[in-house]
């Protein structure tokens, strides 16, 4: 269905919708909308023309939008349409199975059993997880089952309102193009609700899919010390069982949980956003830690396939930001293979917009190295992979079988990690402060602005495509890619990359939200004093944040 341009027509497109919508609660939610529009009610008519702006677009990161009636919208009517192009695309493609997994959000168990029983009625042998789990349980469950194409119905972390659709081919990753485009095509060649097939010949899965993930996750910690303290959180999600499973499998003893946020809640009651990367989402957590004496601070986000960690500072707690964890656990992964007699060897990766710390980690100890587009759908991809990370708190750790990011089993390692550095009377910071001398200080930081306006995104985009900045904060820029173009043998997409000595700003819109997010970096080799030099790099840091937000023009 096409935007509404007139009330008329948009009535007369949101009544079409009603009359095929399966789902009563949208359905009531439309006609009212409908009634209050034609009494003359603005804001039914605003909400109206919103929710009928064009279709939900279908792309690499599948579906993901607001909760509601309409095409715009994340509804049973949307995903219906999805499912059925998708099944389309795997009988072409010669597709046979497919398992999906879902999260704990309102309708996410709707969507997977509609999804199921679509994929059934056209032929695909469907399998469903047996209740809400973690994304990378689902990554995982594809590899485990054999399946041709996995399903996860999860916004991760997006606010509550919100939900999603993520789609994985045969290898376990996420669809890349021209799979995004082609499954896309399909879905819009989708007819009316009533004209698509169902069945009910659906298979739940057991328990089994759970328990072998939770053996494949313990199988990765080798013999080592196990005393190590730690505090999570689940953040409302459904990670918060499986995390318990998997540390308590592995010797380590239960984390202390954060009760409030233990059990999943689709409402997300405590925090504004559901994502460990935003300002107060971690407050209960490091309060907790706060009156105790742990070790680390672990937080995964509500799907459970990202991972945050916080450590003891100075007479407090601070965050490692997303980079720093990828360092460590990038270290961890080279030193744990020397420390069973191996040369370092596979490769690491990272995106592009993460920091360039890892490529000398890498370099130093002679592995590969690749540093690809944001997103594990393209991480994953590495050839040789046994590390990736994107700073936005993803990281696998385990390519061979979740190949995806999982917050799971980041989480164990780090555990390891703290817990053999503990036994030396060494810390994380430790750690840190060894590669600041060995590589130089690299302090990164992000400049991200949410909107209401979509537009305003583009415009900025390219106002700074079409008049790049010369200098940023007193440094000259000496190169300006327009990632647009394609550079460093990558894909096109849409995103600028300033180049300037001794530091870097990538600028590009959010895959998955209304934000435009700047991607900042300063690097200093460490001359004397290694306080003195991060608190030069930081203060450097402070006024390339300002510059680049002036630079922006957006509020």
């Amino acid at each position: 269905m096409g935007p509404a341009t007139d009330l008329a027509g948009m009535l007369a497109t949101a009544e079409a919708w009603v009359a095929e919508d399966p789902d009563a609660q949208t359905a009531a939610e439309l006609r009212a909308l409908i009634t209050a529009a034609r009494a003359g009610d603005p804001a039914a008519r605003e909400s109206l023309a919103d929710a009928f702006n064009g279709t939900l677009e279908f792309g690499t990161a599948g579906l993901r939008g607001r909760m509601g009636p309409g095409s715009n919208r994340m509804n049973r009517v949307v995903v219906m349409r999805a499912a059925a192009g998708l099944a389309r695309y795997l009988r072409d493609t010669g597709g046979h199975s497919i398992v999906i997994g879902f999260d704990a959000r309102h309708h996410s168990a709707d969507f997977a059993h509609d999804t199921a029983r679509i994929m059934a009625g056209a032929g695909i042998h469907a399998m469903v997880l047996p209740r809400p789990l973690p994304t990378p349980v689902l990554a995982f469950a594809i590899h485990h089952v054999g399946a041709s194409a996995g399903v996860m119905v999860t916004a991760s972390h997006n606010p509550a309102h919100d939900n999603g659709y993520k789609v994985y081919l045969g290898d376990g990753s996420q669809i890349v193009p021209p799979a995004d485009h082609e499954i896309a095509a399909r879905i819009n060649a989708v007819g009316a609700i009533a004209e698509i097939e169902f069945s009910d010949d659906v298979i739940t899965l057991d328990d089994s899919v759970l328990d072998a993930y939770v053996a494949r996750a313990v199988s990765l910690v080798g013999d080592g010390p196990r005393t190590v303290s730690c505090i999570a959180t689940a953040l409302h999600g459904v990670g918060g069982d499986v995390l318990r499973r998997v540390v308590t499998g592995a010797g380590f003893d239960a984390p202390v949980v954060v009760a409030a946020q233990q059990e999943p809640d689709p409402d997300f009651p405590t925090v504004t956003f559901p994502n460990p990367e935003e300002a107060g989402a971690m407050d209960l957590a490091l309060e907790l830690a706060r009156h105790g004496s742990a070790d680390i601070v672990i937080a995964n986000d509500p799907d459970a396939d990202r991972c945050a960690a916080a450590i003891p500072h100075a007479a407090d707690w601070r965050m490692l930001s997303g980079d720093e964890v990828g360092w460590l656990l990038g270290w961890w992964t080279l030193e744990r293979q020397l420390r069973i007699g191996e040369q370092p060897h596979g490769a690491l990766a990272q995106s592009i917009v993460s920091s360039d710390l890892l490529r000398a980690l890498a370099n130093d100890s002679g592995v590969d190295y690749a540093a690809t587009l944001t997103g594990f759908k393209w991480i994953s991809r590495v050839p040789g992979l046994v590390f990736g990370y994107e700073e936005a708190l993803g990281y696998c750790v385990d390519p061979s079988a979740v190949t995806d990011k999982d917050g799971i089993t980041a989480a164990l390692l780090l555990l390891e990690l703290t817990a053999h550095l503990k036994a030396t009377n060494r810390t994380l910071q430790d750690v840190l402060d060894e590669l600041a001398l060995r590589y130089g200080v690299y302090v990164t930081a992000q400049v991200s602005v949410r909107v209401s306006d979509l537009s305003l995104i583009a415009s900025a985009m390219s106002r700074l495509r079409h008049t790049p900045p010369s200098a940023l904060a007193g440094r000259t820029v000496l190169r300006c890619d327009d990632l647009e173009e394609g550079a460093d043998g990558l894909p096109p997409t849409d995103g600028l990359r300033f180049v300037m000595d001794g530091a870097r700003i990538i600028v590009r819109p959010s895959g998955t939200e209304p934000k435009l997010k700047c991607y900042l970096q300063v690097v200093k080799q460490v001359v004397g004093d290694l306080g003195a030099t991060r608190d030069e790099a930081n203060r450097e840091m402070r006024m390339l944040r300002e510059a680049i937000a002036a630079e922006l023009g957006l509020d």
